[in-house]
């Protein structure tokens, strides 16, 4: 039967415009979900051929990756080491985690499930996600790592670029020159007060005691080489934190008022927004091992917290925090829903009031303000694996077929409130639900790993297609979605390198090595017929990517390269040149360019610059890393 060709997203990737093939699944029945069949009939194009054997990687760069331990067990926490001393405790407050479990009491309402969905192969099954350090087999057509060029997968057909999990793996590879060439300077770097312009708005901390927060030093001035136009570097931040011997992932940051807030290992430890100093710490039981990329628009946050100090322990427990003072609200446990509930992975995503909790074939949400479990997992075939959250909250769904290597994935709006699907949307047979680049318009990646093809949807308010987009001939591109090592949770949001508008889509295109320095071009998408727009090309010799929309324009962090410093940027949604907001000095560009795997966050005319993991080989070492940065007027 031929089904309209609307509802199902092409064969192939980026490439030419094409006609969308037939054998699309039916669009959803009011209250019933929709049915599908595999595609009918030749795709619009063949995949590349797989080649001979796969690119090879270059040599890991010094300071990058998990330095992991021969032998370290899939669900232990990178950088937590077999038998670690236990930590557990409050120090600065009463804390609930002394306080006696209600929760863990509660008999569990979800019966325990069957087996079949551990067999699924889904984007979060078998095949564990590439993460720091792991080698990565290359999509047919994607570059080399190192910007050497594996062939042009756009010539003559439609572009098969690359995965998310291998996206992430080249952008790291292609930082390789920024993450290493900042070193860590003899000096140790500092900034002081200025006086000259008007600062942001925003309250300096009281000093309370140690003042290590800034990791500062009173005779050393960064703005002491500043230009005229450049904007001063307000303070630079080291760690503060004794990790373990393979350090630890940076959670946030996060801005809420006047605090940047940051979770790391143990502790997750806010900050002034003005000077640096810290405000209040919160010491954790155990490892931080999970976050949403937002908070609620009140400022608290709800995180995932290892149930044990073991290489055993699951990240099943969850902390919500008021980051406005540093307290630490509810606490419960997450019930496990069978045997088949591998909390050893989750991901955590935030819309309104509603935190969920997503891992393979399992799903709960809960009520930010009071802990209260709104839904759990939902009867039927298909079962939520991981939420987007925001203005909307969007859930990707794996359904049980009969075939594991012929996955059947959904996507749905659902009500943070009771967890009833607004709409149902049903990829053809293959494809997987990859990422969120947006959920207002909700944009959507896919994939099919077996053939090693990339979609992007564009998806209507009523959850009908809208759009595929389809780029132009020898554009590439990687998005840039973190890469924490997970085997059974996903997190869909997060992204940068993206950002939309009501009718446009905005996708910077992965580093051009060929001239002299490394630099790229942002490509608008008409969300409503998939093809581009316009494109704008990066300030000469730097790189771009998009953060977010903001008032109107998009929003842009501009890479600090070989003595330019980065900042932040705007371009108008008719494209031309980017327009500088807070131009970084150039004479601290190594430094910015040194933090691996940097988290950038801009808020009231200061830009943030985090560390995304702090690792270091002694403890002298680890206490001169530099872990974040801020810019501003």
């Amino acid at each position: 039967m031929t089904q309209p060709p609307s509802q199902q997203p092409p064969q192939g990737g980026f490439g030419a415009p094409q006609e969308p093939p037939q054998g699309s699944p039916q669009p959803a029945a009011p209250g019933q979900p929709p049915q599908s069949q595999p595609p009918q009939g030749q795709p619009p194009a063949q995949p590349p051929q797989m080649p001979a054997a796969p690119p090879t990687p270059p040599p890991a760069q010094p300071g990058h990756g998990y330095p992991q331990q021969p032998g370290q067990a899939p669900g232990q926490a990178p950088g937590q080491a077999p038998g670690q001393a236990p930590g557990y405790g409050y120090p600065q407050q009463p804390g609930p985690y002394s306080q006696p479990g209600p929760y863990a009491q509660q008999p569990g309402p979800y019966g325990q499930q069957p087996g079949p969905y551990a067999q699924q192969p889904g984007p979060y099954g078998q095949q564990p996600q590439p993460g720091y350090g792991y080698p990565q087999q290359q999509y047919p057509g994607a570059p080399i790592p190192g910007g050497t060029g594996g062939g042009n997968p756009f010539k003559g057909k439609p572009a098969v670029i690359i995965g998310a999990a291998v996206a992430a793996a080249i952008v790291i590879a292609g930082g390789v020159f920024l993450a290493t060439s900042g070193g860590d300077d003899d000096k140790k770097p500092v900034a002081q007060a200025s006086t000259d312009g008007k600062a942001p708005s925003g309250s300096p901390s009281a000093d309370e005691g140690d003042g290590n927060g800034g990791g500062r030093q009173a005779d050393d001035d960064l703005n002491v080489g500043r230009k005229p136009g450049e904007a001063k570097v307000l303070w630079l931040q080291k760690n503060d934190v004794d990790l373990p011997r393979n350090g630890a992932d940076v959670y946030g940051p996060w801005v809420v008022g006047d605090t940047v807030v940051k979770g790391m290992y143990r502790t997750v430890s806010g900050y002034s927004v003005a000077d640096g100093k810290q405000k209040w710490t919160l010491k954790l039981p155990a490892d931080m091992c999970a976050a949403p990329s937002q908070t609620t628009t009140d400022g608290k946050i709800v995180i995932g917290v290892k149930n044990g100090t073991t290489d055993k322990a699951d990240c099943s427990d969850l902390q919500m925090i008021d980051l406005n003072t540093g307290k630490a609200g509810w606490k419960k446990s997450i019930k496990k829903n069978g045997i088949w509930d591998m909390m050893s992975d989750i991901s955590l995503a935030i819309s309104g009031d509603t935190v969920t909790v997503g891992r393979t074939s399992n799903s709960n949400a809960y009520r930010v303000s009071d802990g209260k479990e709104l839904f759990g997992k939902p009867a039927g075939n298909c079962q939520p694996f991981a939420f987007a959250g925001g203005p909307k909250l969007i859930a990707a769904a794996s359904c049980r077929t009969d075939d594991v290597d012929n996955p059947q994935h959904q996507i749905q709006e659902i009500d943070p409130a009771t967890g009833k699907a607004k709409w149902t949307y049903r990829p053809a047979r293959g494809w997987e639900i990859d990422r969120v680049y947006s959920v207002s318009p909700l944009v959507v990646s896919l994939t099919q790993s077996e053939k090693k093809k990339w979609s992007i949807l564009a998806i209507k308010e009523n959850g009908t297609l809208r759009s595929q987009l389809v780029g132009d001939k020898g554009d590439k591109f990687s998005p840039d979605c973190g890469s924490a090592f997970a085997i059974f949770g996903k997190s869909l949001d997060g992204c940068v390198g993206v950002a939309a508008d009501a009718n446009t889509f905005y996708m910077s295109t992965e580093p051009d090595s060929s001239g002299t320095a490394r630099t790229n071009k942002v490509v608008a998408f008409n969300l409503n017929t998939g093809k581009p727009k316009w494109k704008a090309a990066a300030p000469a010799e730097q790189t771009v990517k998009p953060l977010r929309m903001e008032g109107g324009n998009v929003l842009l962090y501009v890479e600090a390269g070989y003595n330019k410093g980065g900042g932040i940027a705007t371009l108008a949604p008719t494209g031309g040149a980017p327009q500088m907001l807070l131009r970084h000095p150039e004479s601290t560009s190594q430094i910015e360019s040194s933090f691996y795997n940097a988290k950038i966050v801009y808020a009231d005319g200061r830009s943030f610059i985090a560390s995304g993991r702090v690792s270091a080989s002694n403890d002298k070492e680890e206490l001169e890393t530099k872990t974040m940065m801020a810019f501003g007027k």
